[in-house]
């Protein structure tokens, strides 16, 4: 919704997600580097925008991503036509990716490093249409309705057996460019995708089948760049090749902030969403021939991406990418490792904690499973995954070994978590590996592993540099089905499983009791009723027809909601011989029956006897008796 107050309160908790981050800096910088970081005023300026840009990121995504996301899923479902489906979601993957500003980082280095034996459109052009591939196969998944980890474990095999034929050289850069290809905008509209498809189609969970994209998106570049490097060093004479002259995010921080910078990268983000938008536009319009609802607010949604997406990205530049890069060369001069561990680790957590993809994907999560999963909780536990695993890549640099080997490892663990871990936990947990990985992770982890490679003894930048971003990606999906089985062992419930329990509850408590009353009550003004364990009483009223509106009066001021009004007649039987033409005549009393409950009972007979003064006998007659069986009797919620 778009509010001042709800871009104030994703403000608010922007600034505390950062809040990790600065402390990290902060404790490295003064406390073992001890020395003040040079340009620590434009440090805390980009740290500003970066807060600012993440709340008005957000503000558009649910905004005008997410909806039209999830609005063209459901048309396309409706629609019945799997090929265009399948086509949407094609060009979705392809377009995102191509434009990726992290594949492009990690591509100009690769190439760089490479001295020019990978090129960089070829690479970017693989891995995005390995992203579309993904896209679709993981929407003929929700359309087939099949587990997702029968299709996952099925590739992680795969990617390992590829491993075994692929060179040195570009397994690293692999496994890494499976997690740069889910992006900050890539995500939230993937997910939107998944989410409305099993919204809409009939016999799909949304949290069972909903996510997985985004895992598939991650694992089928792994794949898809191994083939290519397997063709590339086979193939390709190194002689033939040319240096490029990369110059990425990290090291265009050096060159000033001048307004024509800020323009150009305002500029590259344009480029970055314009292929998605390009691809909604033409679904929508040409395909689908349809207007897009609230077209007014989806335009204020991908302004406010773009505007937020590059504030956030400037402040980055100016605060963090240059910064972690030297931190880096600063930490490899110190003999004690332990500190090179400790600071991917805790690097690790706060950039993860302050992704904005990861706090879209973690608010849809908690959303669609009803308060089960906690927003704030997985996002912990996705960062605890991406320390864990960002310190465990460190320590593979710095000590030397294989990749492969801890990839393995960790992929077996994944596999038997799998089998362990509750349902609905399951595609969360591999969707959490791609969106870990985005504008804030991929350029300041990527500065790190390659920083580390280039600064250790015997290390080689290619071989070893690559892999921190695969090991930040392994990881979180072994925390969060850890996260998955602790909160299935500990009994957390969702709202609906909450009030079920209660109902529950409720209901053995009512058959446990003998002879209860049950009476069911309609709620006024809505079609629901309720049965409750309550006693009723009927109150009868019998006065002159002069008397009725005293008598109402009365019986209301002590809680009586309703009454039915007869006719009747008062005669005395003893004193009349011949009665019935009398039975005939108009009536000259009236009977207000009350029903009540019977703890009213008392006081409106009190109250009924005092306004109208019936205890001689001869202005009226009062009296009640309790009622069993109630059925039919309106009440307002607040009575109840």
């Amino acid at each position: 919704m778009l509010s001042i107050a709800t871009f104030l309160q994703l403000l608010k908790e922007s600034f505390r997600d950062l809040l990790p981050i600065v402390l990290v800096i902060m404790f490295f910088q003064l406390a073992i580097i001890q020395s003040v970081p040079p340009h620590w005023l434009s440090t805390a300026i980009g740290l500003t925008i970066v807060g600012v840009g993440l709340a008005v990121f957000l503000l558009g995504l649910e905004v005008g991503i997410f909806p039209v996301g999830e609005g063209l899923a459901s048309e396309f479902a409706h629609k019945g036509s799997t090929f265009w489906l399948l086509t949407f979601g094609f060009m979705i993957g392809f377009g995102t990716t191509i434009a990726e500003p992290a594949l492009i980082v990690i591509a100009d280095k690769a190439a760089h490093i490479s001295a020019g034996r990978i090129d960089v459109t070829v690479l970017r052009t693989v891995v995005a249409f390995s992203v579309g591939f993904a896209i679709v196969l993981g929407v003929y998944r929700i359309i087939k309705g099949h587990p997702i980890h029968y299709y996952i474990i099925s590739g992680y095999i795969m990617v390992v057996a590829a491993t075994a034929f692929a060179p040195r050289e570009i397994i690293g850069l692999a496994y890494d460019l499976g997690g740069v290809t889910t992006s900050t905008v890539t995500v939230p509209l993937v997910a939107a995708l998944g989410i409305g498809l099993a919204s809409t189609i009939k016999g799909r969970n949304p949290i069972l089948d909903g996510f997985g994209l985004i895992a598939f998106a991650s694992l089928t570049p792994m794949l898809f760049v191994q083939f290519y490097g397997i063709a590339v060093y086979q193939f390709i004479d190194p002689s033939t090749t040319i240096i490029p002259v990369a110059i990425t995010q990290i090291e265009a921080v050096e060159q000033s902030f001048d307004f024509i910078s800020i323009l150009k990268g305002l500029a590259g983000v344009v480029t970055d969403v314009l292929p998605i938008l390009g691809v909604i536009l033409f679904f929508q319009y040409i395909i689908l021939k349809k207007p897009i609802d609230n077209i007014k607010n989806v335009v204020i949604g991908f302004t406010l991406v773009i505007i937020g997406l590059d504030a956030f990205i400037v402040g980055l530049e100016m605060g963090l990418f240059s910064l972690g890069e030297t931190m880096a060369l600063e930490l490899t001069k110190y003999d004690n490792n332990i500190i090179i561990y400790s600071f991917g680790f805790l690097i690790g957590f706060s950039t993860t904690m302050a992704e904005p993809s990861l706090t879209a994907i973690a608010r849809k999560a908690k959303e669609i499973s009803d308060g089960k999963i906690n927003d704030f909780v997985l996002r912990l536990f996705v960062a605890l995954g991406v320390a864990i695993g960002i310190a465990l890549g460190a320590y593979r640099i710095v000590v030397g070994g294989e990749i492969v080997y801890y990839i393995m490892a960790g992929y077996l663990f994944v596999i038997v978590l799998t089998f362990i871990a509750p349902k609905y936990i399951i595609p969360i947990a591999y969707d959490s590996g791609g969106v870990t990985t985005s504008t804030v992770t991929v350029p300041l982890v990527a500065a790190i592993g390659l920083g580390l490679a280039t600064n250790i003894e015997g290390r080689d930048p290619l071989i070893d540099g690559f892999g921190l971003i695969a090991f930040a990606s392994l990881f979180p999906m072994i925390t969060v089905m850890l996260y998955g089985v602790i909160t299935d062992r500990i009994g957390v419930k969702g709202e609906h499983e909450k009030e079920e329990i209660h109902i529950n509850e409720i209901r053995h408590a009512l058959e446990e009791v003998d002879d209860i009353n049950l009476s069911t009550i309609n709620i006024h003004g809505t079609s629901k009723n309720h049965s409750y364990a309550m006693d009723f009483s009927a109150v009868h009223v019998i006065v002159p027809q002069e008397k009725k509106e005293d008598a109402l009066i009365a019986a209301r001021d002590e809680g009586a909601r309703g009454v039915t009004i007869k006719e009747a007649h008062g005669i005395g039987l003893q004193e009349m011989d011949n009665f019935y033409n009398r039975l005939h005549s108009s009536p000259s009393d009236v009977d207000l029956m009350f029903i009540t409950k019977s703890s009213n009972v008392e006081a409106i007979i009190r109250n009924v006897v005092k306004e109208l003064d019936i205890l001689d006998g001869k202005k009226g007659i009062s009296y009640s008796y309790p009622i069993s069986n109630l059925k039919g009797l309106s009440l307002r919620q607040d009575e109840l």
